[in-house]
């Protein structure tokens, strides 16, 4: 089992507030369930969970690990980098389970 975390923040704007990286990681984790039915559960945390996984200080929102690992910061959410790890994951043979499905 793989476990994609994905750490975001709501964001303001003029028209108020808006939750863009839930509702990106809420179609990464249709998207990845789509080629991964049972293998990958993806969770989302906003920055301020109490739960949010430790970032490094230098970190840039939004944060995507697969497992433990950290695959981008600072950039778009990837499916095509998210998968890319998975692979290298599946190569090494070392896939733990998660915790709490999105969605």
């Amino acid at each position: 089992m793989y476990t994609v975390k994905i750490v975001g923040a709501p964001i303001a704007c003029k028209e108020g507030i808006k939750d863009t990286w839930r509702d990106v990681a809420e179609w990464a984790s249709g998207q990845l369930k789509t080629r991964y039915p049972d293998q990958v559960k993806v969770l989302y945390f906003d920055l301020f969970d109490p739960d949010c996984p430790t970032i490094p200080p230098t970190s840039r929102l939004p944060i995507v690990f697969v497992n433990d690992s950290i695959v981008s910061n600072g950039e778009k959410i990837s499916i095509p980098l998210i998968r890319k790890k998975i692979v290298e994951i599946e190569q090494k043979g070392t896939s733990h389970s998660g915790q709490i499905e999105l969605g």
